[in-house]
Formats: C-alpha cells, structure tokens, sequence
C-alpha cells in the first residue's frame, strides 16, 4: 500500500529520473488520495495522452524497481484481451496500472480534459511530471467500467463524501457510446443499480441510459 506521504515522496523520484517533460492523467486511487476521499492506495490509475510519455514513465519507474506482471487476476478476462488494456507495474504490495489514451473502450476525452480537478508538478531535477487529477464524476465512470476488486468500493466511498452530478456521468457515458464503447453504459448502469440500494438516483438518469440504448439498437 501507498499512503498520501509515500505518494508524494514516489512521484518526487519519477520526476527526477524522466528523461523530458511529460504529463498524464490521474483517476484511480491517486486521484482519490489528492481528493482526499482516501488515505492510501495499492493502484495507481494513469493514462497518458501519448505513447512516448507513456515509455519514458516507464522507464522511469523501471529504474525504481517496478517490474511488469500479467493482467491476470485482477481484471475480467474480456478486459485483458481488449487491445487498449493498460500495462501493469508491480513492486510488492505496490501497483501503476498504466493506459494510452483509452482506459478499455472509453477515450480521455476533451470534456474529461476540462473537468479537472486540479493538477500537480512535480520538479526534482530537470524536468517536471505534471499530474492532472480528474473529476470525480469521470473517477466513477471509469471505476464503473474497470471493474476491479475495490473499484465499486471506491465509488462508494465517493458517493459517501461528496455531492455528484449524475447528469455530467450519464451524458460522458451516452456521448462516449456513440463514439464506439458500447459497454459503457451497461456498465454504468450495474453500478447505479448498485448504488440505488444507499444513495437516491432519479429515475431520469436511468431513462437516459435506457433510451441511449434504444437508440443503438435501431
């Protein structure tokens, strides 16, 4: 595990062996620690906007002693063999969980890209590692389609501390449908349906699911 201290201390010493300017993308248990929503974590989520950040990173935590393992085990097996499946780095207890440009089927988009929460950089030596933490609306949509152990948990949790705004997650997931992910919204909606059971979601959120998959259908 990775508390909000060892975070800070990990990523000072990324940034120190980068080789260039590089910025990703925060929306897992990182994400949540600079939330505040938890103390510590085990995965780190990132998704990086190009393939060279994305090798440079590695190569960084590399260095650090991180070594890549299979998928196996911690995703479903539909979600290994998807062709945008992240890579995974391992050091003990410790996991980055790391995607390009998608996380599966469902694209950073621009619209993810404006809702950030804030964005940190981290400047050891001489370049900086920019963190852009997303909002936790898109932190519950992608934990929604991820589908790990503690990713329902995490929602949770969430839900618990913060007020949301469904309409930002339902029409994400409605207009990243119609760019091609078509398992977005039933994931989406088997995490609401699950929610129901603590939290009041109006009944018109869920008409919007069901009406974006009429419409696909036809």
């Amino acid at each position: 595990m990775i508390n909000i201290e060892d975070q800070e201390q990990l990523l000072k010493l990324i940034s120190r062996r980068i080789k260039k300017n590089i910025s990703c993308y925060a929306f897992g248990g990182t994400a949540m620690m600079f939330y505040g929503y938890k103390n510590s974590t085990k995965d780190i989520d990132l998704v990086f906007g190009n393939e060279d950040d994305l090798s440079v990173f590695c190569e960084a935590i590399q260095e650090l002693g991180y070594k890549k393992k299979s998928l196996l085990g911690i995703y479903k097996k539909e979600k290994i063999d998807d062709k945008n499946a992240p890579l995974m780095f391992t050091r003990g207890e410790e996991r980055f969980d790391l995607f390009l440009k998608k996380i599966f089927r469902t694209e950073l988009s621009e619209k993810m890209k404006e809702r950030l929460f804030g964005r940190h950089e981290f400047i050891e030596k001489d370049n900086s590692l920019i963190i852009n933490i997303l909002s936790k609306e898109d932190i519950i949509l992608l934990k929604s389609i991820t589908e790990r152990e503690n990713d329902y948990n995490d929602v949770l949790t969430i839900c618990e501390k913060d007020e949301i705004s469904w309409d930002i997650i339902v029409d994400e997931a409605i207009r990243q449908s119609k760019n091609g992910d078509e398992w977005i919204l039933i994931d989406l909606e088997e995490t609401m349906n699950k929610l129901k059971e603590k939290f009041f979601i109006k009944e018109k959120y869920f008409k919007k699911i069901y009406d974006a998959q009429s419409a696909r259908k036809k």
